[in-house]
């Protein structure tokens, strides 16, 4: 029985680990906030060129922001697990507000008129 508890304690020491290392070259938040702003932007013309490939435009946003295509994706799946997105897209819509006023009266619209916040549809 005292083995049957010594496993268990055990087990439960090490399952209380994180599901997820964090990335060798973690993007900061704010910069992760900035980079899915300008991705979002990037993403918008589509609707504009829609048979062009606009994958160079990712790339040039960060390249500008000095962060390799591969640190990217881990820092967003290391802040996806950590359950922090949520709070960097809220940033990413506030630097995509300062960048386009507009947008922010446009947001508003969209929530009084159906309660929920606009989503990008393709």
């Amino acid at each position: 029985m005292k083995r049957l508890i010594f496993i268990f304690v055990l087990l439960g020491m090490f399952s209380c680990g994180d599901y997820i290392d964090k990335p060798k070259n973690l993007v900061d938040k704010d910069m992760m906030a900035e980079i899915l702003a300008e991705m979002a932007i990037n993403d918008q013309a589509t609707f504009v060129y829609q048979n062009k490939n606009l994958e160079s435009g990712t790339r040039y946003i960060l390249k500008t922001y000095k962060v390799k295509p591969n640190d990217f994706i881990e820092s967003f799946k290391y802040y996806v697990v950590k359950d922090e997105m949520k709070g960097i897209a809220e940033e990413a819509q506030k630097v995509l507000i300062e960048k386009d006023p507009k947008a922010d009266q446009y947001i508003k619209d969209k929530l009084k008129k159906n309660g929920v916040a606009p989503t990008f549809e393709k």
